[in-house]
């Protein structure tokens, strides 16, 4: 890059972002980074470490249109030299980012995640693509997917998230015959949270679950539990920021991802937790549904399961649970994957390295 850009982001902080926080601060901790502008206000709440660092550098821009959002931000910028614009998701940031690079004579571009690339028109997004100096998929579904929207696939770049493999580490198992599974997420629908807990309703193994996360479905997860007879096995954890996290890998021998789509069509593409569990050198369970199974291999660095069955989902735990040997060798060869293709220091001097060649 001929100098810094500007990033322009959608709502920050937001606790299930950690893939955004940690790129924004290996970018900034390369200098890359002019300004960092949010289309609307952040969570309140305990944050993640590092957030703090960046939250003093976040501009909110006032509400309105993509264009009227633009104009706010080259307001802003005032005299700091830019030399692109860079929105993270595909939707509105990247109209923010489009519309400020063309007042500011500098060329712009986007990266695309999950649910972001269905918030917007397909010929809206092709179009927007090919108008872009830039664009990034964070996992192949998403690449597909902008593939699908009409996107020419020479103009994507694939470029994962990272981990951070030495916050997330492997740590001893818990000792015990009680089987200890993990599941983190937002409480909403996608997650598949009501399948897993019908899963476990049909354990026949000893068995506790702690479940990580907040949102809207925690209520009705807290009615179900309860009329399915499982408040002594199940518990409903609450958020955790990465401070906590760790530890919750530490204490569990099985960490569960049971996503689905969901009504709307809506689906996780690589979830944080997948790449943090096998991190921690924990065994995965995990649906197969987006991009999931480029790390979880199905035998080798965990077991996959069709979305939305939660027969298959309990006699995978279960297997899991009659075979400590098993979730030995997942878990070290699901460490050895994420140290090889995740590491985060790693992913980002890849997308460092992308966004210099395309805003040179």
């Amino acid at each position: 890059m001929r100098g810094p850009i500007v990033v322009v982001t959608s709502g920050f902080p937001r606790r299930s972002e950690t893939f955004l926080l940690n790129e924004l601060l290996a970018l900034e901790a390369r200098g890359a980074l002019t300004a960092i502008f949010a289309t609307k206000r952040g969570e309140d709440g305990p944050q993640h470490p590092g957030c703090a660092r960046l939250l003093a550098r976040v501009e909110v821009l006032r509400p309105g249109s993509p264009r009227a959002q633009g104009a706010h931000l080259v307001e802003r910028l005032g005299r700091r030299a830019v030399t692109a614009v860079h929105g993270y998701f595909a939707h509105r940031p990247a109209a923010v980012a489009a519309h400020a690079a063309r007042r500011l004579g500098v060329p712009f571009g986007f990266s695309a995640h999950a649910r972001d690339v269905r918030k917007v028109a397909p010929a809206l997004l092709a179009v927007r693509a090919r108008e872009a100096a830039c664009v990034v998929a964070c996992n192949g579904d998403v690449a597909a997917s902008l593939a699908g929207t009409g996107v020419p696939v020479g103009l994507v770049r694939l470029v994962p998230h990272g981990v951070d493999t030495l916050r997330f580490r492997p740590r001893p198992c818990p000792p015990g015959d009680r089987l200890r599974l993990l599941a983190v997420g937002r409480m909403v629908e996608k997650k598949g949270f009501e399948v897993l807990l019908d899963a476990a309703a049909r354990l026949t193994v000893p068995f506790h679950l702690r479940i990580v996360g907040e949102g809207p479905r925690r209520a009705a997860l807290a009615a179900t539990i309860a009329a399915a007879g499982l408040a002594d096995r199940v518990t409903l954890a609450g958020p955790a920021t990465h401070a906590r996290l760790p530890r919750e890998y530490a204490a569990a021998h099985t960490v569960v991802v049971p996503s689905i789509e969901d009504r709307r069509g809506d689906r996780d593409g690589l979830p944080n937790v997948v790449l943090e569990a096998l991190a921690s050198g924990r065994a995965v369970v995990a649906s197969d549904v987006g991009a999931v199974r480029s790390a979880v291999r199905d035998g080798r660095t965990g077991l996959l399961v069709p979305p939305g069955d939660p027969r298959a989902l309990a006699e995978a735990l279960r297997a899991l649970a009659r075979q400590p040997d098993l979730r030995t060798r997942l878990a070290r060869e699901g460490r050895a994957l994420v140290e090889r293709r995740f590491e985060l220091e790693r992913c980002a001097a890849r997308l460092h390295r992308v966004l210099d060649r395309a805003y040179a």
